[in-house]
């Protein structure tokens, strides 16, 4: 049984090896992966807010504001990101008022706002992107270039299992649902 370094904290994870023989190896992975991201996601917080006063959702904000070079709307934004148009709207807000982005209407429609970096807002995110980088860099340099693509490839197997697992789910409740 692996055990914790010293000063963390108790994860799922570590609960769950304590008895081995109660959890199938499934459950066990998906506890390690959920433990590893979290461990990643919440230093990758941390950081941002300690060097750069800023959050994670600014930051992917940000990072998907940068990609294009046209703008986008609070909706392709929210669907990119995976929340709720509101949760867009919100950390919008912030970034306006901080002068970080600018919003203006659509051309095609009015109704539609379309948000962009400004100039300060792409040096910022310019600023953050690289350390992002170079902190997940820092996070994975116990793994050498062979494990990490080791990694990579059976994360991207795992990725295309779950995507068969739950368009097989949704065939099912569609069959359900003519019956």
């Amino acid at each position: 049984m692996e055990t914790p370094a010293p000063g963390l904290m108790l994860d799922r994870e570590t609960k769950a090896s304590e008895r081995p023989g109660d959890h199938k190896d499934e459950l066990r992975l998906w506890l390690r992966m959920l433990t590893c991201s979290t461990l990643i996601e919440t230093e990758i917080r941390n950081r941002l807010r300690e060097e750069f006063k800023t959050t994670l959702p600014r930051f992917d904000l940000m990072a998907q504001l940068d990609k294009s070079s046209t703008g986008m709307t609070v909706g392709e934004v929210s669907q990119r990101l995976m929340v709720s148009n509101g949760n867009v709207t919100a950390v919008v807000a912030g970034l306006l008022a901080d002068g970080l982005v600018d919003k203006r209407a659509a051309t095609q429609d009015r109704r539609v706002q379309v948000l962009t970096l400004t100039a300060a807002g792409r040096k910022a995110f310019k600023a953050m992107a690289e350390r992002h980088e170079s902190w997940i860099a820092e996070l994975f340099a116990g793994l050498d270039q062979p494990e990490i693509a080791q990694l990579f490839r059976l994360l991207g197997q795992t990725k295309t299992s779950l995507h068969r697992a739950i368009a097989a789910r949704a065939n099912e409740a569609a069959q359900g649902d003519v019956r």
